[in-house]
């Protein structure tokens, strides 16, 4: 019983530390704890009274991680995977994206412009390997048919 006010000093450094860098979801902080051999038990309440303290808040990391990688070109589809795999389960990703960068579709056609040239009539390989990556970018097979179609790009 003696260690456990230092114990929870110590996980209460490690987390200010990680959280002066850049902002983590709850789950971040629960995961780089249990790789530093700390116990969940132990983790859980300095997590809590972090985030009574506004040191942690899942909503400004989750706004300020998808703003980031909206800014880096990531579509809906895979932003939201993202946040979900870091513990955020549902934000309002469409405002952000039209703050940031007017809507999805600006966003899409921003980031098919950087990519390519823009050629009109594309060989069907061609075409192919260019849905492909935007939809590895996580934007929606209909979403890319909308931006083909406004660009009217068809294939021989």
């Amino acid at each position: 019983m003696i260690e456990e006010p230092h114990v929870a000093k110590e996980i209460k450094e490690v987390c200010l530390r990680l959280l002066a860098r850049r902002e983590h979801s709850q789950k971040e902080l629960l995961a780089k704890l249990a790789l530093r051999g700390f116990d969940k038990d132990d983790v859980l309440p300095v997590i809590d009274e972090l985030v009574k303290q506004g040191w942690q808040d899942d909503l400004r990391y989750a706004e300020s991680y998808a703003r980031f990688r909206i800014l880096k070109g990531y579509g809906p589809i895979r932003v939201s995977y993202e946040l979900s795999q870091n513990g955020i389960a549902a934000l309002d990703l469409d405002a952000i994206v039209q703050i940031e960068v007017g809507g999805w579709m600006a966003l899409l056609e921003q980031v098919y412009r950087k990519k390519y040239n823009h050629d009109m009539l594309l060989e069907r390989n061609e075409w192919a390997k260019r849905s492909r990556f935007l939809l590895h970018r996580g934007f929606s097979g209909a979403m890319i048919g909308a931006l083909f179609d406004q660009l009217d790009i068809r294939f021989l």
